[in-house]
């Protein structure tokens, strides 16, 4: 299967958004320190952090690498194929990009990164572009957009929780 937009990998370029896209950018704290940044790395990387939510991952490999393809469900009833297209691993920073393939409800591209800013404070930013391209997401409108923030949101709890463990 091939991606269902042009500018794959666009995700790397902070703040890009394609023309006739909606662009996604939410940044949350997670907690500080070396270890911190660890655990939160490797829950993005290994799919654990999207587990932990409850949505459904499908992947060919364990870990985030370039040309996985990943299958999200939620509900059990949204199948949503996706490619990952680039991943970072540095000292301060860690993550990847999916892009969205044939069947998936959206047509575009969204980026989990971990990083550890100078002070230590370890966040995690979700940026994407994305547009409908099924009816359902389309009829959805604004709910849809909604829904895509509050999920993005979720995801910071969600791994701010897995990482309160080596936090104490």
């Amino acid at each position: 299967m091939s991606f269902t937009y042009e500018d794959v990998g666009a995700t790397r370029e902070n703040g890009y958004c394609p023309p006739g896209f909606h662009s996604l950018h939410v940044r949350t704290r997670i907690g500080e320190g070396e270890e911190v940044f660890r655990r939160a790395s490797h829950a993005v990387v290994t799919w654990e952090m999207h587990r932990a939510m409850g949505v459904g991952i499908d992947a060919s490999a364990d870990a985030a690498a370039p040309g996985v393809d990943v299958t999200v469900s939620l509900a059990g009833m949204i199948k949503a194929p996706c490619r990952v297209v680039w991943t970072v691993d540095e000292p301060r920073r860690a993550g990847w990009a999916y892009g969205t393939l044939s069947g998936h409800p959206e047509c575009g591209e969204e980026a989990f990164v971990v990083n550890r800013t100078g002070d230590g404070t370890v966040w995690l930013t979700i940026t994407a572009f994305s547009r409908a391209a099924k009816w359902y997401a389309r009829a959805g409108g604004a709910a849809t957009r909604g829904l895509q923030h509050a999920y993005a949101r979720r995801c910071g709890v969600v791994l701010r929780r897995l990482c309160e463990s080596v936090a104490d």
